[in-house]
């Protein structure tokens, strides 16, 4: 070996030593910490455990298991074939939850870029040009012609010594927006499964409305026959029969708002679901269709925060705002360079890597900023300000996860009472209107009191519908509240292929997961 190519071997060495030492340099800034979970163990100071039957199908009672996890496909929990394939093709094809799957590929990928700069630049080039010197001058090749060729090739490498860790801070950052965008898109189906839940129940529930409806209005055109019939053999007087008639307009004018509303509900369910309005779609929704579970999750705080997407999300934005703070402060710190390159020149190309046309160069750039303004200075400012702003976002998004949860078991409790009574009033008011009716079919009271019986029963129908529906969603609004159930997904279904977010570290009290059959069957 020659003592020109000793040489750069030891160049080479003392090269890769520099790199290696780059490689173990600090790292400035402060090192994120996962904020403390919340220390309490309940979300209302008297949490309800059971929640009362009203007697009926779909009213049945409930419980609360505390520790219960959560199945990754929750609405399940509802027995509906018909929701499980409409969730299913929703997840597949809604185009808010694609947009959320790229914004993630696009996080993740600027992660990836971010991390090469950990890596050195490997440049080459190759250049040919026809040259002519002046005749004024003297010529540039050692044959004297002046118009000659020149190729020239060229590999650099260049490398910036990470010493403060400021690169190393900013790759952390964008690994955390990826994985809060990781998060948002978790967040994003959990929305979409509960809006999907939420508009098939409203269906179930105006379609209730309608026929509960219809049932009035027939009822109404049956007491108005009696009181014609009255009317014509003179034992009532004819403004009871306008009156009825009145009584029958307004109950079929509360017919099409209803059937307005089915309308707009089935082009949502069309919506959500990634498709156009101008088809019908197949599936069609009653309250009997959907099932109560009898068995309800109720994670510890410290579980609900590590299972929401939007708690995680926010904790990952708190932590890339952390590691800002560090590449502001590595950034008022010297910036060190290295490279390395060879080159070489010739008159002809078979010529261009020639004994003694190859050169070589090793260098070392330090660069540090001595008056910027106050720029350097006014951005670590602003990092911190935004490091305070993360973490009060933070906070708030716990705080508001916190009502959440306590409004699900609160709007649980008071909405089985409410359908508790209004199960008996819809019992007792039916009552009342039979006893009403046929009454007025003998004769034996006014017509007057059978209105009213009427208008009783018609309220207390719908109140018991409306009441019937508000348990389903309550108990969809409970999953969603507790995270639904996203590290629990199943492998093999097909939704279930999806980009993961990192799953919650701690394990739920129970590893028995909440069912979809009825208790009575699972037991």
């Amino acid at each position: 070996m020659t003592v020109r190519r000793r040489s750069k071997v030891r160049r080479v060495a003392a090269f890769a030593a520099l790199l290696g030492t780059a490689l173990s340099g600090c790292t400035v800034g402060p090192d994120f910490k996962r904020p403390e979970a919340p220390k309490t163990d309940a979300f209302l100071p008297d949490a309800p455990s059971e929640f009362v039957s009203a007697g009926i199908s779909g009213g049945e009672a409930q419980s609360l298991v505390q520790g219960l996890d959560i199945p990754g496909q929750w609405w399940k929990v509802f027995q509906s074939p018909q929701l499980n394939e409409l969730i299913t093709g929703a997840l597949r094809a809604n185009p808010d939850v694609q947009a959320a799957v790229a914004g993630l590929k696009i996080a993740q990928e600027n992660a990836r870029a971010q991390r090469a700069t950990l890596f050195p630049t490997v440049q080459g080039g190759l250049g040919a040009s026809q040259n002519q010197t002046p005749n004024s001058l003297s010529p540039a090749t050692a044959s004297g012609a002046t118009v000659y060729s020149l190729f020239t090739a060229g590999l650099t490498i260049s490398y910036g010594l990470d010493l403060w860790g400021g690169n190393r801070r900013q790759i952390e950052s964008f690994e955390a927006l990826a994985e809060a965008q990781c998060f948002q898109l978790e967040g994003a189906y959990l929305s979409l499964a509960s809006n999907v839940v939420a508009a098939a129940v409203q269906e179930a529930a105006l379609r209730a409305q309608i026929e509960a409806t219809q049932r009035i209005i027939a009822a109404q055109r049956e007491t108005l026959d009696i009181l014609q019939r009255q009317s014509g053999l003179g034992a009532i007087p004819g403004g009871d029969v306008a009156t009825q008639q009145a009584a029958l307009a307004q109950a079929e004018a509360t017919l099409p708002p209803l059937q307005k509303l089915l309308a707009q509900q089935r082009n949502l369910l069309a919506a959500l679901t990634g498709r156009f309005t101008d088809k019908n779609l197949i599936e069609r929704f009653q309250l009997t269709d959907l099932k109560l579970p009898q068995e309800l999750p109720l994670s510890l705080p410290s579980r609900m925060v590590e299972q929401r997407p939007d708690v995680r999300a926010a904790e990952a934005n708190l932590h890339s705002s952390s590691a800002l703070v560090g590449v502001s402060i590595a950034n008022q710190l010297p910036q060190i360079t290295l490279g390395a390159g060879i080159n070489s020149q010739a008159l002809t190309a078979d010529t261009l890597f020639g004994p003694g046309l190859v050169g070589s160069l090793i260098g070392v750039n330090i660069l540090q900023t001595i008056i910027d303004g106050g720029a350097l200075a006014a951005k670590k400012r602003a990092a911190i300000a935004g490091l305070e702003m993360a973490d009060a976002q933070y906070r708030s998004v716990v705080i508001g996860a916190f009502r959440n949860v306590a409004d699900s078991l609160r709007a649980l409790e008071y909405d089985a009472i409410t359908l508790k009574a209004a199960v008996a009033a819809e019992q007792a008011s039916a009552t009342s209107l039979d006893i009403a009716q046929r009454r007025l079919a003998l004769g034996d009271t006014t017509y007057v009191f059978v209105l009213l019986a009427q208008l009783t029963y018609q309220q207390s129908l719908l109140v018991r519908v409306q009441a019937q529906a508000a348990r389903l969603t309550d108990t969809a609004a409970l999953f969603q509240a507790l995270g639904g159930g996203w590290w629990n997904r199943d492998k093999e279904v097909p939704e279930a292929e999806r980009l993961r977010c990192r799953p919650p570290s701690a394990k739920p009290a129970t590893g028995k997961p909440v069912t979809d059959k009825p208790v009575a069957q699972a037991r």
